[in-house]
């Protein structure tokens, strides 16, 4: 029997899930932003020429973002505190906004972690 507080614990975790975002760029490039559950954008591609090309990066986030040695941590010259998600083959497959502190930006890490395998894909564009 699906009783209403089974009900609310699933919609808390419908609430809670991450999605990915493709929109389109006024340049005609297309793009993926991976948000958490709170709606928080916690990653950022590149352009992509094409949508497939899109989804293509998004698969290759699912893949990658559960494996700690893919994230490039980074502190710009502003000393704030950015990282980089990378694919197998070096390539940057997603960028974080700029963070405060370090513990801020390993905290992105691990949102990225947690949210990127499962996340649902929504189409913007």
């Amino acid at each position: 029997m699906f009783t209403p507080a089974k009900f609310y614990s699933f919609m808390e975790t419908i609430d809670f899930m991450g999605k990915f975002t493709i929109s389109k760029r006024t340049n005609g490039e297309y793009q993926f932003s991976l948000k958490a559950g709170n709606g928080q954008t916690i990653l950022s591609s590149e352009g992509y020429n094409s949508k497939a090309g899109c989804e293509n990066g998004i698969d290759s986030v699912k893949k990658n973002a559960s494996d700690d040695n893919r994230y490039e941590r980074k502190t710009a010259s502003n000393g704030k505190f950015h990282f980089n998600l990378k694919a197998g083959n070096g390539q940057i497959i997603g960028s974080s906004q700029m963070y405060e502190s370090e513990a801020s930006r390993d905290n992105g890490i691990e949102s990225v972690k947690n949210n990127a395998p499962d996340a649902t894909i929504e189409d913007e564009a």
